[in-house]
């Protein structure tokens, strides 16, 4: 999540994969930093994100622009230190989606359904232990402060919390719980929202958890071990000491409304409009220009000087929303220039720079000329122009988000990996009649170039990816030389989707049963799948130019003295069952001087001391053999796993075997920032 949802007063950040495209520790930190503190102004006790789920699997999947990059060493790094940026800001920090959310389409049965699909449940991502350990769990390892699932024993009781000795609380996404017993001893320690469908008023747990605890079917100390991995959270990152009152509210901006929106109760003073964004504008510009990659720069056609004689703009990506910036709800619409993708995970933008103001500013200060056309589709005008400029700039993008919204007929993945709104004839037509074209791609991930690369009369391409509100100037800060790209790609750029090898699935596969989608490649996703067959890309992973250049020299190697691996052994401690309880049911009713909020969710046993009346379910009294994990209700010392250890696994699993220098020498004649990459294939 990029900023408070559907809050005001507060900034709108760059997405994660244009942190990863910075390669740059201290940027993850300070954003994470950021966002924490807006959060916390806000009065919010958890953040959900970063986002490492999806990885990046397939090019084409929807959500990918919320995490950081298919590879996990550099989606590991940067989880790891957005999470440190959101905790010293005293928020809780939620790693999702956990794990291998990798597409949109049949996240979800009912959402499914609403789609036309003919399906009960929802996608199955099969994947083999190798694959999981080393491609999907890892950026998990490498973060573990806080993660998101839902009821699947082996992925949360035994890799999270038994390899990962993960402390935290594994919280449901929205409407991703479907069973009551079975997610609470899977490991699942908190329901958001609560109810089984949104404002139905019922949930799988609320009422039915406290007579599971009764009943004895759920252990008291796995409900001890719940609440104690939730209170530990909150403690930790100090909400005990420092806790500012939640001030917004998140289904309306009016300043008076219902407290409480859906039951249409409490009216009262709902949203105090606080600002939080301090001076954060100034590290997301910042993070704006250190994320757009340079890949491409014929003749030195960069940096500009703003004296050119005729700059000519081309592109809807150039200009605003004209609904204005939060004009579509949750973003959910290809209006303008590109800063944010649409879903869940968006903001309200407090202004949004477009490229069109940014560099008629520019070029208006040294007295130049420059016109633009934001309608891609009118091509008598856009020739015409074409023809008298002296540079001209071409802004295109791609779009994706979250499967509940539906653009232009993708419902949330990217039904291809082409430029939206005609971008890749606008490129065609401005570039046939400009010799000095420039092509500036806001995308939320890989793009087919086509012969882009190779065609001399565009002699620069930048990808820009979705860079927030500040997305004008941070583009134009590059195209100015205020700033030297350093940025490289956080992901490949190939020449045919089918090069990519993985792929989503758009149709189900299945029956009406849970469509099946096997992760036959294994590790092998973005470049490790080009590695493995030979292709060459147009653009690889880790590729960026600079208007510098560097040199290596004096590579060196160096084995370091490591003793052998050693698997942990022995047994855990017991499960401890905290304070006392009584299984009088009459203590568990609603007091007489309780007034409920309908549709709420509350413990109460609704009134009857019978817990089967209580639970008011038809499978009430199945055998535990049809729904319990095998040894879930066993609070008994266990081995502990050979991969365990401490917090990440085994801590010998992140011995240092080898050290690598190099010296690296700016050669050019403008200061600049290089990242030193170093693969090994085994």
């Amino acid at each position: 999540m990029l900023i408070v949802l559907s809050a005001d007063y507060n900034s709108a950040f760059p997405a994660g994969v244009n942190v990863a495209a910075t390669w740059d520790r201290g940027m993850a930190y300070a954003r994470g930093q950021a966002m924490g503190q807006e959060h916390r102004g806000k009065g919010v006790d958890i953040q959900l994100g970063p986002v490492a789920g999806p990885l990046g699997r397939a090019p084409a999947s929807g959500r990918n622009w919320e995490g950081f990059s298919p590879d996990p060493a550099l989606t590991g790094v940067m989880m790891a230190q957005t999470i440190r940026g959101i905790q010293q800001a005293g928020v809780i920090a939620c790693a999702k989606h956990f794990i291998v959310n990798e597409q949109e389409h049949f996240r979800q049965a009912p959402e499914a359904q609403g789609y036309g699909y003919n399906i009960t449940d929802s996608l199955s991502s099969n994947v083999d232990d190798v694959t999981m350990h080393e491609t999907y769990l890892w950026p998990f390892a490498d973060a573990i402060n806080n993660s998101y699932g839902c009821e699947n024993s082996q992925t949360l009781n035994y890799l999270l919390k038994g390899e990962l000795d993960f402390q935290g609380f594994v919280m449901s996404d929205w409407q991703a719980q479907h069973s009551g017993v079975g997610s609470a001893l899977a490991g699942m320690d908190m329901s958001m929202p609560g109810d089984t469908l949104f404002d139905t008023g019922k949930s799988y747990w609320g009422a039915n958890l406290t007579v599971a605890i009764l009943n004895g079917t759920i252990p008291e100390w796995r409900l001890d071990d719940m609440a104690v991995r939730i209170i530990a959270a909150w403690y930790y990152v100090g909400r005990d000491q420092s806790q500012v009152p939640i001030n917004f509210d998140s289904w309306t901006l009016d300043t008076f409304g219902n407290q409480h929106y859906y039951a249409k109760e409490g009216y009262t003073l709902i949203n105090e409009h606080v600002d939080v964004r301090a001076e954060h504008s100034t590290l997301i510009r910042q993070i704006g220009s250190a994320s757009t990659v340079l890949l491409k720069n014929n003749n030195s056609a960069l940096p500009l000087t703003g004296r050119e004689r005729f700059t000519a703009l081309f592109g809807n990506d150039a200009g605003g929303n004209q609904y204005g910036p939060n004009g579509c709800p949750d973003r959910g619409c290809d209006n303008g220039t590109l800063a944010m993708a649409w879903g869940s995970g968006t903001a309200n933008f407090p202004y949004l720079v477009t490229p069109e103001t940014a560099i008629q500013n520019e070029v208006l200060s040294n007295n130049g000329v420059i016109q633009s056309i934001t309608d891609n589709f009118a091509g008598t005008q856009i020739q015409s122009l074409a023809s008298q400029a002296s540079v001209a700039i071409v802004f295109v993008n791609a779009d994706s988000g979250e499967a509940f919204i539906t653009v232009d007929g993708n419902e949330g993945d990217r039904n291809n990996l082409t430029f939206w709104q005609g971008g890749d004839v606008l490129i065609q037509n401005v570039s046939a009649l400009c010799n000095n074209t420039i092509v500036v791609m806001h995308t939320v991930g890989p793009v087919l170039l086509s012969n882009y690369s190779e065609n001399p009369n565009i002699t620069a391409i930048l990808w820009a990816g979705l860079p927030g509100e500040q997305s004008g100037n941070s583009i134009a800060d590059i195209l100015y030389g205020r700033v030297n790209p350093g940025a490289k790609l956080p992901f490949t750029l190939g020449a045919s989707r089918e090069d990519y090898g993985a792929d989503l699935l758009y149709i189900p596969n299945n029956g009406t049963d849970a469509p099946q989608q096997p992760f036959t490649e294994g590790n092998f996703i973005d470049y490790r799948a080009f590695d493995i067959a030979g292709i060459t890309p147009v653009y690889e992973f880790g590729f960026g130019l600079s208007y510098t250049t560097f040199s290596y020299s004096n590579l060196r190697v160096n084995r370091l003295n490591v003793s052998a691996y050693t698997p942990t052994t022995g047994l855990t401690s017991a499960a401890p069952v905290l304070g006392n309880s009584t299984n009088d049911t009459a203590q568990y009713q609603i007091p007489s001087n309780f007034s409920a909020i309908p549709f709420y969710i509350y413990p109460y046993l609704n009134g009857t001391n019978d817990l089967e009346e209580a639970a008011n379910a038809s499978d009430y009294g199945l055998p535990g053999s049809s729904y319990i994990p095998a040894g879930s209700q066993d609070g008994s010392p266990q081995p502990r796993l050979a991969a365990s250890g401490a917090p990440g696994g085994n801590p010998e699993l992140y011995d240092v075997l080898y050290q690598v220098e190099a010296t690296i020498t700016n050669t050019g004649s403008v200061a600049g920032d290089e990242v030193a990459q170093l693969y090994i294939s085994l």
